[in-house]
């Protein structure tokens, strides 16, 4: 029964081992990666940072980087959560195999002392001799064999558990020592997060002095983003015009076919002496959701699209989101993001999210703008310096679309996500 509970015990600990290193290994490479992309954004704020002048980018890869901080120091926080739970684990498995040791030595002790009492060939005959019956000598011999190949066993059993228990003992100590470095890891971000914090104030602060060429510089982008949406909607729309033509062809085609087949019943109807059957419904029109997905390849596209949200690529192969979707308030200035900023390697290339057909390529103050249609569903690509795409070309997940361009000395790609013209937020659809 010890035996069991021991290699029970053991199981156990193996499992739990296997989970935790799992877990570990899952958030040493989130931290890792979070450390990659701290580093991009370090340099990309090294170059930002260089010009006198101010700039929304320099604010934004700033912001990134202070979030990205706190990320990394909650991968810590539950590395060394994770740690903990190894330590009590090991602890608890050293104490069960000091006392599973404990009572071996005693039961060995104990046989020790038996094997004293009857050491010499002699007490063993006479042992044998002193049985009843030949049946019980028997047992006697037996029993004598098997308590000497059980001791063998017993000290196999207590160097095996002595062994095992040195094991955890060293398992544990490095754990210890691993959960001391972490402590002290965790201590520099929260020294570095604190100096990110103070030049994000210093950042700020340097802002009013420099308010009305911001606000300048504001107010142009949303006049460049005002034009951008412009173009979009319009190339929805033509899109969906489309979709109407060919939807209103086929429908004019069918109409044609069911009033052929209603004025040939009407005729029969007459000739038999017949009250004539009754006209078709007139076709209900579609809304533009429907006339996006009018066809079975476009209405494939759109479900294949719908059903990869959190699952789909990024557009670029690495980078981080500097600027997030939806309102934003920098001091006085207030601006709309209808996608993302993704603050890229510069000269990297942009990659098509999801199959599809592209829309538009447009050029504007120098930037180019791809829109590919996904069914009903629309992603947006812009500032990209080159374009390898033209409008009706077909493209497949991550097939290179072009490349970004610089703004403000930052490679910043910006990539929207829409269902027919309205706006969605990326960071729910590309994967984590």
């Amino acid at each position: 029964m010890k035996l069991h509970k021991f290699v029970f015990i053991l199981i156990i600990s193996v499992f739990s081992v296997a989970a935790s290193a799992q877990t570990a290994n899952e958030l040493r490479r989130k931290k890792e990666a979070i450390e990659r992309d701290i580093e991009q954004l370090q340099k990309s704020l090294t170059k930002t940072a260089n010009g006198k002048k101010l700039t929304l980018q320099q604010i934004n890869v700033i912001n990134a980087q202070i979030r990205l901080r706190q990320d990394k120091i909650g991968a810590i926080n539950s590395e060394i959560k994770n740690l903990d739970n190894q330590i009590s684990q090991n602890t608890n498995t050293v104490h069960t195999l000091q006392g599973q040791l404990g009572d071996l030595k005693k039961e060995y002790a104990g046989m020790i002392r038996f094997a004293q009492r009857n050491r010499n060939a002699y007490e063993k005959m006479m042992f044998i001799f002193a049985a009843k019956d030949f049946n019980q000598a028997y047992k006697r011999i037996k029993y004598l064999q098997q308590f000497s190949q059980y001791r063998k066993k017993q000290a196999g059993y207590i160097e095996n558990t002595q062994q095992d228990l040195n094991g955890k003992i060293k398992v544990l100590d490095r754990t210890l020592r691993e959960k001391s470095d972490l402590l002290k890891e965790q201590e520099r971000e929260r020294e570095r997060l604190g100096k990110d914090k103070s030049q994000q104030s210093a950042v700020l602060n340097n802002l009013s002095k420099q308010e009305r060429t911001f606000k300048k510089d504001i107010a142009s982008k949303q006049r460049q983003r005002a034009q951008y949406d412009r173009m979009i909607r319009a190339a929805i729309q033509r899109a969906i015009e489309e979709a109407r033509r060919e939807e209103a062809r086929k429908r004019a085609a069918e109409e044609a076919r069911l009033a052929a087949e209603a004025k040939a019943a009407a005729a029969k109807a007459k000739a038999e002496n017949r009250p004539a059957p009754a006209a078709p419904p007139a076709a209900k029109v579609k809304t533009n959701s429907e006339a996006l997905t009018a066809t079975p390849e476009s209405a494939r596209l759109s479900e294949g699209f719908e059903n990869n949200r959190g699952r789909l690529p990024w557009p670029v192969a690495t980078g981080q989101i500097t600027e997030r979707f939806g309102m934003h308030k920098v001091d006085q200035a207030t601006y709309t993001n209808d996608g993302v900023d993704i603050t890229t390697s510069e000269g990297a290339t942009v990659r098509a999210v999801f199959s599809g057909t592209v829309k538009l390529v447009q050029n504007y103050l120098g930037k180019n703008l791809v829109l590919i249609s996904h069914g009903e569903y629309f992603t947006v690509y812009q500032n990209l310096k080159s374009v390898n795409v033209s409008v009706g070309s077909k493209v497949d997940t991550k097939d290179a679309i072009g490349t970004v361009a610089n703004t403000e000395g930052s490679a910043v790609l910006n990539f929207q996500i829409r269902r027919v013209s309205t706006p969605l937020n990326p960071e729910a659809w590309i994967s984590k």
